[in-house]
């Protein structure tokens, strides 16, 4: 269930929808059970590559794990892209990085320096301002973002683990700016998933919060597996020591610090 969207996030978006370049083309929902779904339903139907779905409000938004993802109407910015690759499949998965790379380099428009906790979050000062869903379907990929732009108050599970754009800034970005600065450094980023990865690999080691610090992991087979982080490898893999093996990540279900090593 869709609703439209409001007058006023019409005009808040109407500059943006109107200067985006090639291939972008905004979707605005007043309200959606989640973009990475609309967007996925408008990859099924044939839309082309770089639609961009965005919602004033998610009913049933989702992280990493199928966790809830919180969002206050008119404040967070959320948002998902379809995106169909140039590359071979079993290269898409890096997407993942280069969408966190690009919302990293957007938020450091407002703010002085962010760090990216992989596989998928924005960190500001040690919280997470930003969080990144890509998922696959049959010929196209898509890339939900969730960012606290504007938001002050958090829910009590997630207040001292949560920053936003304006409590790390001191003032209140447009939420429109901020996607449009996403929109123009994945487009970037998007392309070099292939040749030039080396690229985004090098600027995300630069910003890697896990680096040098004892983690905790659970791959997607269920173990538990507690290491030091060597930070992101030649392929966007995270590579953790355990006992004398370094083991390189490719995808896992939860990777968390270890608080003090």
């Amino acid at each position: 269930m869709q609703d439209a969207p409001s007058t006023t996030m019409r005009e808040e978006f109407a500059d943006t929808a109107a200067g985006l370049p090639e291939p972008f083309r905004l979707w605005l929902r007043g309200s959606c059970a989640s973009t990475n779904d609309e967007a996925r339903a408008l990859g099924e139907s044939g839309a082309a590559t770089g639609a961009v779905v965005v919602a004033d409000v998610q009913t049933a938004g989702r992280g990493r794990r199928g966790a809830a993802w919180f969002g206050a109407p008119g404040e967070s910015l959320m948002f998902s892209i379809l995106w169909r690759p140039d590359e071979p499949k079993p290269l898409w998965p890096r997407l993942a990085l280069a969408m966190g790379l690009a919302v990293a380099n957007a938020c450091e428009r407002f703010v002085p320096i962010t760090g990216l906790k992989w596989p998928n979050d924005v960190w500001i000062r040690g919280r997470k301002v930003a969080g990144i869903l890509v998922e696959a379907g049959e010929d196209f990929v898509v890339a939900g973002v969730g960012i606290n732009v504007n938001t002050h108050r958090f829910p009590d599970g997630i207040a001292t683990q949560a920053t936003s754009l304006a409590c790390e800034a001191g003032f209140q970005p447009e939420r429109a700016a901020v996607l449009a600065s996403v929109l123009e450094r994945f487009s970037n980023h998007a392309g070099r998933i292939g040749r030039g990865f080396d690229e985004i690999v090098a600027a995300a080691r630069q910003r890697c919060v896990l680096a040098g610090g004892a983690v905790v992991l659970r791959t997607q087979t269920g173990e538990l597996l507690r290491g030091q982080c060597d930070g992101i490898g030649p392929a966007g893999e995270l590579r953790v020591r355990h006992g004398e093996r370094v083991l390189e990540i490719l995808q896992a279900d939860d990777v968390r610090p270890v608080p003090n090593g």
